[in-house]
Order: C-alpha cells, then structure tokens, then sequence
C-alpha cells in the first residue's frame, strides 16, 4: 500500500496564504460564507488533519476513458461507474487485493453526441439492489438487468416506459420509476412502482431525482424539481403498512431552481450533503434532523471564467468519510477537500497532483473510489482514528424527525400535494400561509421566493 500524504495545518503543497486562498482553491472574495455549527459565519480554517489516505489499488478504467460518476452497492463490494463517452456502465469488484473489473453494459454503445442537450436523455440511470449482486440500468429501450452472470432486459417493464431513474425499495421487493410510464404531458406529475414478484405497475406519486433511504432506516428522501424551485420531500416507507409505498411527510426542503443531484448521507445520518444545480456548481451540506444549512459554497459557474481557470468541476465528486461530519469533495486539482464540520477545520489530501477527479463515492466499509480526468480508477482507504458507526443515532434521528411533523394525505393531485409542505432552505421556514402573503423579495433571496413575490403582488393589484 502506497501513502500518499499526511496534510499538516498551513503546509499542503501548492496552497496559497488564508488571506488570498479559499478552501477550494478559489480567492475568498468567490467563497460563500459557511455557517458553522457554533454559529459564526465565514470561511473554515485549515487545521491538522487527523486522517492519512492510503491508495489500496488503481487500474485503469475500461479503455481508458474517464469515468464520471460511481455509484457503490450500500452492502457488498461492487461499484458501478457510468463512462463519459458513451453510454456505457462499467462494473468493478473492490476485493481485498484491489479493483477487479466484471461485466459491463453496453460497453460497445456508439459515442455521445457533442452538445451537451444532446446527450442529455441517453445519459443511463443505475439503482443497486440494497441486498443482491443486482443493478439495474435505464436505456432508451426500458431498463437493463445485470448481474455477475448475465446481463439482460428486465422482464415486466411497460412497453412504453422512458424511464429517467429508478430506485429500489429499502426492501428490494419493489422498483421506483420514474416518470410514469402512463406516457402524456403528464408523465413527470407521476411515478411506477413496478412489483418485482408479482410483475404488476401501480401508478406512484411524483419524484424525479434519485430515492435515497435515511441510514436510521424507514424513511427516504427524493426531489420534486421544477425550474424555479425544488423540493426535497421526506417520505415514510414501511412494508408492514403499505408495501412498495412513499409516504410523504409534510416537512420539506426547497432549493433554489433546479438540476440538483442525488443527496448523500453520511454515515451516521447526522448530515446530508446536496451538488447542484443547472446555473452553479453549489454545495451545500444540511444537519439532520433540523434541516439547519451548515455549509454553503458555489464552486464554480459552468462555463465561466472561474470554471475555465480551474478546470472543470464534477457534479459527482463529494462523498462523507465514517468520521462523523466529515464530507470529503473531489477537485479538478486531483485533491480530496476533506471539510470537517464538527472540528471545524479543513484538510486539502494529494491524491492525483494536476489530474482531475471526475467522480468520488463511498463504499459499505468506508473506503474511497475515485475516478480521475487521465481514465484510472483509484481505491483509497482512509487511516482515521477508529471510528465505529453509530446505528442507533441514526435512528434516533429518523425518529425525532418524524414526530416533529406529519403525513400529507394522498389526494392524488400532486399540485394539492405540494401546497400542504411546510418548508425550509436550511435557514428560513415558510408556512402556507407565509407564502400566500409574501409581497417583498429583493436579490439576495433565492429565484423561488422573488417569483412567489412577483405572483402574489400582480394578484392584489387585480384584486
């Protein structure tokens, strides 16, 4: 096993002084404030870092091309990585002696187009199954099934399903798709759940952007997107109650506008951390169960000038460490940004010196997989003080949240649905009410509430 570095406060290579560098890199003048835990608002210090990174393996990935975004199995050592040529998903074993690559899907699949709305809807969607060696894998034609022996079309999906991501039930019995195959203006109002047993679709309700279940367990989070605004719904899921159903709770987060990627717990499901969206490369990192925004950067705008300098930023690069309040974030730099929220401190780890990370996930025993700009793929261990996950806080967790708000009825209109949330961004909380009312927003309130505004003055001036 090869060490790669040991970062000491103040003395990471290449790193300019505090007063003219951000933690990223970026002049602080171009860094959001975060908010701490203590409440202080501003940049975090460097500080020593505790943790040494150890590379356990790297192969280069397929032909060489880069990978860019990895998706590891939440029990068993398997990682599926999507390639950024075409689309194509790759598969790999991480074993006790490194990377072992197994069976790819669509591997020979023509090249993307050039443009990026192009590419856009032929990007594939992957969902692990929580317990078996199973991933499934949207395409234009339904949704691939592979598996260590066999790759083939999944059985029982609609003819006439487009399906733009999927997700597998807590339990694995049931399949989430979305949007509905019903088909029509309205597909993206709805969602299937797709019985995998009985091979029967019932019409499930609105999501788009990943179903990512709490580590306490019972519960789940998805989004809602429009391109004002987007909601994170909470939902209950239990199969003694209703079988293969999302049952939403009437607390919810709001993002501003849209294009948001899947959230990620941490291990203790004590923070969630949230990359987005269609007009920045924002990070934002969330407490759990209060919601309360802890962290708030914008890396880069795409396409422009910061972007251009610095390279370019994956959508798919943060990852939390088995530390918790440890979120760890892939650079153009080749560095892992290892932000620290509960010490209060920030680590910068060489782990590709001037190539890219392209893509970071976790795997189930805490390890690191990286993918990097030049077509490797990187298996990294994480030497921390010992850490043991603590599964009963993270069902406390669920738990405290859970009785602090209720379930919304099922009227089956999604508009009605979206009405009964209460809402937050991390820092402010918006009942119904408030947002009937609301008349005044000036520039710096997020894009959702500034049309909220607008809507409602044009309203009492007819009134």
């Amino acid at each position: 096993m090869v060490q790669i570095s040991i970062v000491i406060s103040n003395g990471v290579r290449n790193l300019r002084p505090m007063s003219t560098s951000g933690f990223f890199g970026r002049p602080v003048s171009s860094t959001r404030a975060i908010r701490r835990p203590n409440g202080a608002v501003g940049p975090l210090p460097y500080g020593v870092a505790v943790a040494v990174i150890e590379m356990l393996a790297r192969l280069r990935a397929g032909a060489g091309v880069p990978i860019e975004r990895l998706v590891c199995h939440p029990r068993l050592p398997l990682v599926a990585g999507l390639d950024s040529a075409r689309p194509a998903v790759h598969v790999w074993e991480c074993a006790e002696d490194g990377l072992r690559e197994l069976r790819s899907v669509h591997a020979d699949a023509a090249a993307y187009p050039k443009h990026p709305w192009e590419r856009f809807d032929l990007v594939p969607h992957v969902a692990w199954h929580p317990y078996e060696p199973w991933l499934l894998v949207t395409d234009q034609r339904g949704v691939i099934s592979w598996t260590p022996d066999d790759v083939n079309p999944l059985a029982g999906v609609p003819a006439e399903a487009v399906y733009r991501n999927l997700a597998f039930s807590p339990d694995g019995r049931t399949l989430w798709a979305s949007p509905s195959s019903s088909g029509g203006e309205d597909a993206w109002e709805f969602s299937d759940s797709l019985d995998l047993s009985a091979g029967t679709v019932q019409v499930g309700p609105r999501w788009d952007t990943g179903v990512v279940e709490h580590p306490g367990g019972g519960l789940v989070l998805t989004y809602r997107s429009d391109q004002g605004a987007t909601l994170g719904v909470f939902a209950l899921v239990d199969e003694q109650v209703r079988p293969g159903a999302m049952r939403a709770l009437r607390r919810a987060l709001i993002l501003d506008v849209d294009g948001y990627e899947a959230p990620v717990f941490s291990a203790d499901g004590r923070h969630f951390a949230i990359r987005g969206n269609s007009y920045g490369h924002t990070l934002q990192m969330f407490e759990f169960p209060s919601l309360t925004c802890v962290m708030s950067e914008l890396l880069a705008r795409p396409g422009g000038d910061e972007e251009s300098e610095g390279g370019t930023w994956s959508r798919h690069n943060v990852a939390f460490g088995a530390r918790p309040g440890a979120l760890w974030v892939g650079t153009p730099a080749g560095t892992l940004v290892e932000v620290d929220v509960a010490a209060d401190a920030v680590a910068v780890h060489e782990v590709s010196p001037g190539i890219a990370i392209t893509a970071l996930a976790a795997t189930a025993t805490g390890a690191f997989v990286a993918a990097t700009g030049d077509g490797e793929l990187m298996l990294l261990a994480v030497r921390d003080e010992a850490v043991v996950t603590d599964t009963d806080a993270a069902r406390a967790a669920v738990a405290a949240f859970t009785a602090a708000t209720v379930e919304l009825p099922d009227s089956g209109d999604p508009d009605d649905e979206d009405e009964g949330f209460v809402l937050t961004d991390g820092d402010r909380v918006w009942e119904r009410d408030d947002l009937e009312s609301v008349t005044a927003a000036d520039k710096t309130d997020p894009t959702w509430l500034q049309l909220r505004a607008a809507v409602n003055t044009v309203r009492d001036r007819r009134r």
